[in-house]
């Protein structure tokens, strides 16, 4: 028997679709449909979807006089987006290395060249869920992650590890928004 404030369609599944975009490119309003600007670019195909990671750090504020703090003091924040970028083109290469140049020669390929330190580019970056019933929006971002490509006999696909680290956007909005259907319970209990 379920529980009566439970909400089984609340409990979300399933991979989504990752698109990224320069920095100022004007941001989705609603849950789903197309995004608002064709600056929006889809990343293709991950190994294992994606995680998003909300870390605080916190002090307590203790006294003598109590065994529990008194206080806690948030002290930071970091903000992740991790996936592997399993599409192995110069246009992935360029988000997980925060830029670079791509050049076209007319002899059917394509190079990639990396930035150079300290010209690394900001993105915006959106994770749409499969069914479209949930949206998150990650205002700037950064690839901090180690790039270790693999490289191995069979089947073992190369992929692009990626971990986006949000920074404080330059307008002072918040690092992410989320858009999740109205039908699920939303009462904040605070």
């Amino acid at each position: 028997m379920p529980l009566a404030t439970a909400t089984p369609a609340a409990v979300q599944v399933g991979p989504g679709i990752l698109y990224v975009a320069p920095i100022g490119t004007t941001e989705p309003t609603t849950l789903s449909g197309t995004l608002p600007s064709a600056n929006w670019i889809g990343l293709g195909y991950t190994d294992q979807g994606s995680e998003f990671s909300f870390a605080r750090t916190s002090e307590n504020i203790e006294v003598a006089e109590e065994l529990s703090p008194v206080r806690i003091i948030v002290t930071g924040e970091v903000d992740t987006v991790t996936f592997a970028l399993a599409e192995m083109t110069a246009r992935n290469l360029a988000v997980a290395f925060n830029g670079g140049t791509i050049s076209s020669p007319t002899s059917g390929y394509v190079t990639f060249e990396p930035p150079s330190l300290g010209a690394e580019e900001r993105l915006m970056l959106v994770w749409q869920s499969a069914a479209n019933d949930e949206r998150w929006l990650f205002r700037r971002v950064l690839q901090t992650g180690t790039l270790a490509i693999p490289r191995r006999k069979g089947n073992a696909k190369a992929i692009i590890p990626c971990v986006f680290t949000c920074e404080i956007p330059t307008d002072n909005s918040t690092n992410f928004k989320a858009w999740l259907p109205a039908s699920f319970p939303s009462t904040d209990p605070h």
